[in-house]
């Protein structure tokens, strides 16, 4: 028999669930402002909001994963002085992909596997495609070339960095 814990009760309330993703979208922004010169290998950083997104995606579902993808580039656009709504639009499209992989009350299961990582690339991919499209427009350098250098390196680094939440999702589960 599992004993409830306080955690499990917060998150079983929707608007708590919702509050903690807000809280740490903008703990992952703020971090990705400030420590980003000190994790970037090359100046290639990972997405750690484009992780939030797709775990959100995969625990409530396409719609919300949408409106979080959403709501997560606005507030990257607005944290990295980027142009407003590249992310917003690029972050959209990668809840909305991240979602079709939705299954409910299957969200701990996929994020805990290597499915989780799967989806991350696969979101991180099409998220990148569509931002260094627009990022790429007015610049004299060829999309392709500049695309395989950091679109591909960031997709990398960023499913590198998945790792992480995935294997404390899958020790917590091994622990029940």
């Amino acid at each position: 028999m599992v004993k409830n814990s306080p955690y499990r009760d917060l998150m079983n309330q929707p608007a708590m669930r919702y509050v903690t993703y807000a809280v740490t979208g903008l703990l992952l922004s703020v971090v990705h402002a400030v420590f980003s010169k000190f994790i970037a290998v090359e100046s290639v950083t990972p997405d750690l909001l484009l992780i939030l997104i797709v775990w959100i995606a995969l625990m409530e579902g396409q719609f919300v994963g949408l409106i979080a993808g959403f709501a997560g580039g606005l507030l990257y656009d607005a944290v990295s002085k980027d142009v407003l709504g590249s992310n917003a639009l690029a972050k959209t499209i990668a809840g909305f992909v991240a979602g079709y992989f939705y299954r409910e009350g299957m969200g701990l299961d996929t994020i805990g596997s290597f499915r989780f990582l799967f989806i991350v690339t696969l979101s991180a991919f099409v998220h990148n495609l569509i931002y260094f499209f627009f990022y790429i427009q007015p610049m004299e350098v060829s999309f392709w070339s500049f695309f395989l250098i950091y679109g591909i390196a960031m997709t990398l680094y960023t499913t590198v960095a998945a790792v992480f939440p995935m294997l404390v999702v899958n020790s917590r589960r091994s622990k029940q």
